[in-house]
């Protein structure tokens, strides 16, 4: 196999630091002059109200900026104190504030360089501040480069005190060790050790900055692209969306909860009644009930793990279900209730129990973490909690979207990226009709339809054909995995499970390969797609953010076909990924005029904001001219963003309806 090495140790030149503590607006002007790349990291302290709190420092909304460190050079870094108890601060620090607002977080002729610059950029952002491109983000960088041969480094690999002591051979200070358990506003910022803490962060987020570029540059000169064009503006774009949050009704969401709990206790009782004593847990999943359906009833073993125990997922309730309604029909009411007890016990503990727990004291939203570089692919991964499991609102039983609300005065308006992964995946592999569908805004599942099932378009496309809705959902299943080397059987447990639809496997076989007859070209790009990947070892998206496949290779069948799937899928889900981001990147360069503009939360192919209503029309002009625009030069299959609006997450009216 053919690798790159991962980073080398870049060693430490210029051992001797110059760290120094400046308190006049003039010395700061002095160090920062004739600079184009200039790094920055913010201390910060909680505010008295939050003052005992754990991790109130990292939240904007319960903490100030203490300080900030600059480095243009490598060894050489200022600290320049802004709100320490002890000690001197800068004179008139909004006035300095003022002056770096203007001279670096958006001046447009800097190289701005930070770790974890989501964090910097959601500090600023509380004080009415957008950092501007050129941007860069070590940490984004640093899980762009790689750990081993064919691995890139994770999140927890590109930590700042990780990086520093693997690529430089020396420890960077310990927090608690110089604080000795005390707030950052509580340290003298005049003392040395102060300084040296302070500085050290901004020193060696430069000093990253030119390793990872030294690497990509040598290396994989397309990442270095994907860092400082994709990655960079994202990264700031994710700290407006952690400041801003979403509204949530609380009353509402507390009221469905013990409405949850109360049906959870009914079902519990009713299974009871049934089982006996057996202890079924939160999910109905636990060992002794699994013994009890297996061992103490007898029930048929329809489905295992991958470690080859009996399962006990939705899937396998489902199919035990149906076996026994056709050999047990007196167990049909226990699964029934076993189905119901885990959709009730995942909507209490995941969207009520979950959400509420995140709900922040100071502001009464909810701020998740969102991680750009969360998957491998390139898409977003959220946590605290996992917003991207928001339901759909196609699938939403109890309203939790209706309970992410508006403010007074304002709305919510989502702009989400028509059909994105599908339109990606007729620019790779050049079929005729897909291409045409797109370009002459037609229906693509009304064209996939007409291909599996042999009829006009005209007729696909009528709602009012008695096969119409049957046809279009088997033509939406197929098309959402057309494009990954979707198999008969698979599309069979998708129709079933998802769709709810029973088809047999030679219907399943027969619709997949009237696709394959139909789009042409979308087999043929499968197999090219999957030979460079297995000549190459990786996969890539169009941009050129690379996914190594060790397993592509493999002559285990399972690992070999889930590398293929991954040839296949990341190519198209990572460059709508990379499409997503280049819009974020536009947008953010309009937000500084437009204060009233409030990023909240991304999901999948979609974004939301909130906005005054007499504005709206504003915000989806501007929006729209963001994510529509072409991503690149050779991208020539339209991109689309639809927008909708509404008082809440719930209820929310398309745009092209009014």
């Amino acid at each position: 196999m053919e690798t790159l090495p991962p980073l080398p140790y870049a060693g430490l030149e210029g051992a001797d630091m110059n760290y120094t503590c400046v308190t006049t607006l003039k010395k700061i002007q002095g160090y920062l002059a004739g600079a184009a790349i200039v790094a920055f990291d913010f201390e910060t302290s909680p505010t008295e109200e939050y003052r005992s709190e754990d991790r109130a420092a990292l939240d904007a909304h319960k903490s100030v900026i203490t300080g900030v460190s600059f480095s243009v050079s490598e060894g050489s870094a200022i600290y320049v104190p802004l709100r320490h108890r002890v000690g001197r601060n800068i004179q008139k620090s909004e006035a300095v504030m003022d002056y770096l607002r203007t001279a670096v977080f958006e001046n447009a002729a800097i190289i701005k360089v930070a770790h974890n610059l989501a964090f910097e950029a959601m500090f600023l952002y509380a004080i009415g501040v957008v950092v501007q491109p050129p941007c860069y983000d070590t940490i984004a960088a640093a899980q762009l480069t790689l750990k081993s041969n064919t691995q890139f480094r994770g999140l927890p690999d590109s930590g700042l005190k990780t990086l520093v002591p693997q690529l430089f051979d020396t420890e960077l200070p310990d927090f608690e060790t110089v604080t000795g358990g005390h707030a950052f506003d509580e340290l003298n910022p005049q003392d040395a050790e102060t300084v040296r803490y302070a500085c050290a962060d901004s020193d060696y987020a430069l000093r990253l900055y030119h390793v990872f570029n030294g690497w990509f540059d040598k290396y994989l000169p397309k990442h270095r692209f994907i860092v400082e064009q994709i990655e960079s503006p994202t990264a700031v774009y994710c700290g407006l969306m952690r400041y801003n949050g979403l509204l949530m009704d609380r009353t509402a969401m507390e009221q469905k909860q013990a409405e949850a709990e109360a049906r959870l206790s009914k079902i519990r009782e009713e299974i009871a009644f049934i089982i006996g004593d057996v202890e079924i847990g939160a999910n109905a999943s636990t060992s002794a009930f699994k013994s009890y359906l297996y061992n103490d009833l007898g029930l048929p073993v329809v489905k295992t793990t991958a470690k080859y125990q009996e399962a006990a997922d939705d899937e396998a309730m489902i199919l035990l279900a149906e076996w026994c309604r056709e050999n047990r029909p007196e167990l049909t009411r226990l699964f029934e209730l076993v189905q119901e007890y885990r959709r009730w016990g995942k909507i209490k503990g995941t969207y009520l129990d979950g959400y509420l727990r995140h709900i922040n004291a100071a502001t009464g939203r909810i701020h998740p973490d969102l991680m750009p570089l969360g998957t491998e692919t390139g898409r977003f991964a959220a946590r605290n909690p996992n917003m991207q499991n928001c339901p759909r609102k196609d699938n939403d039983p109890i309203g939790i979207r209706s309970m992410i609300v508006a403010p007074e005065g304002c709305i919510l308006l989502s702009l989400d990226f028509s059909q994105i992964e599908l339109r990606v995946g007729a620019f790779y592999c050049r079929d005729e009709k897909m291409l045409e569908t797109y370009r002459d805004g037609g229906d693509i599942h009304a064209q996939t339809t007409s291909v599996i099932f042999g009829v006009p378009y005209a007729q696909a496309a009528d709602k009012n054909d008695p096969d119409y809705k049957e046809r279009r959902t088997i033509a939406k299943g197929v098309n959402f995995g057309a494009c990954f080397g979707l198999f008969p059987r698979g599309l069979r447990r998708q129709l079933k499970f998802k769709a709810g639809l029973e088809k047999s496997l030679l219907e399943c076989e027969a619709i997949i390969a009237n696709l394959k007859a139909g789009y042409p070209n979308l087999v043929r790009w499968q197999e090219q797609a999957k030979q460079a990947a297995t000549r190459r070892w990786y996969t890539q998206t169009f941009l050129g953010r690379r996914r190594y496949l060790p397993g592509i290779r493999s002559q285990d069948w399972g690992r070999r076909s889930f590398a293929e799937r991954c040839a296949l899928n990341t190519p198209i889900q990572g460059t709508a990924a990379d499409i997503l981001k280049l819009a974020l990147g536009r947008l953010i360069a309009g937000l500084p005029g437009r204060p009233w503009l409030r990023p909240l939360l991304q999901i999948h192919d979609e974004l939301v904001f909130e906005v005054p209503r007499e504005r709206l029309q504003e915000a989806v002009t501007y929006i729209q001219t963001c994510m529509d625009a072409q991503p690149f030069p050779e991208m020539d299959v339209p991109i689309v963003a639809e927008a909708a609006y509404g008082p809440d997450f719930g209820h929310m009216t398309d745009w092209s309806d009014e």
